[in-house]
């Protein structure tokens, strides 16, 4: 199915499977089944040895990397994460993301745009991926704490990796991978200069986090406070459209 094109007229062949295991999350899925086994072979501990093993099941769980149908379109910016809608607010890009870097490409600007933050526990899949399609111009990661990452202030004070992507005709769109109170490691799996496409695998972060996007002014969001959206298939935004939506919990 990869890069089969579907539409809503039906085109295209859909069949369910079992979603594949990252590489990157495939080493410390043998490690856990491993350590599992020495109380259940070695000691005859079953009572530790199950619950390892069921653990360890849940850490291949985690490295999921399901196929994913990405929209189309000139304006559309899709999710680049799995998770919650925790956080909508107004506020300045990353000073990482704005300032001269000295690299000749300017920034994301000065002044108040709408950011989105996605909150991924440890159940959501992890491999984040690209909003929009164009060039990583930068990718800056900070060392930092490693805080509650549903918390505001996890934004300028935990462990995290900016990304500035800039389409043909200009628009940029910064987001940052931000790591969490279990993550302690961001994986990028690109870096600046590369030529990226909307949807595309970007990176992860082991074990909960958060990613913050960034939209571009007089963009609105297309998405609702609470609500749970799926990494390059759910559209965030749609450029250059401002319309207030609202939702009702039930």
């Amino acid at each position: 199915m990869a890069g089969e094109i579907l539409d809503n007229k039906g085109r295209g062949n859909v069949s369910w499977s079992w979603p594949p295991i990252h590489p990157e999350g495939r080493k410390f899925g043998i490690i856990a089944v491993g350590l599992s086994l020495i109380p259940l072979l070695l000691l005859d501990w079953e009572i530790i040895g199950w619950p390892m093993l069921l653990l360890s099941a849940g850490v291949f769980a985690f490295f999921r990397d399901p196929e994913r149908v990405v929209p189309q379109g000139d304006n559309v910016i899709v999710a680049p994460a799995d998770g919650l809608v925790s956080l909508i607010t107004e506020c300045e890009p990353p000073a990482e993301l704005r300032v001269d870097d000295g690299s000749g490409a300017p920034g994301l600007p000065d002044g108040p745009v709408t950011r989105i933050s996605i909150f991924m526990s440890v159940f959501d899949v992890h491999i984040n991926r690209a909003p929009i399609s164009g060039t990583i111009e930068r990718l800056v990661y900070i060392p930092g704490k490693f805080m509650n990452a549903d918390l505001d202030k996890a934004s300028e004070e935990n462990e995290r990796q900016h990304f500035l992507i800039e389409r043909q005709d200009g628009v940029k769109i910064g987001f940052t991978q931000i790591a969490g109170l279990v993550a302690r490691r961001i994986v990028p799996f690109v870096k600046p200069g590369d030529i990226v496409a909307s949807g595309q695998r970007v990176g992860l972060i082991r074990f909960g986090s958060r990613v913050d996007v960034y939209l571009p002014a007089g963009t609105d969001p297309k998405v609702l406070m609470g609500q749970k959206i799926i990494a390059g298939e759910t559209i965030l935004a749609e450029l250059g459209t401002q319309k207030l939506l609202e939702g009702i919990a039930q």
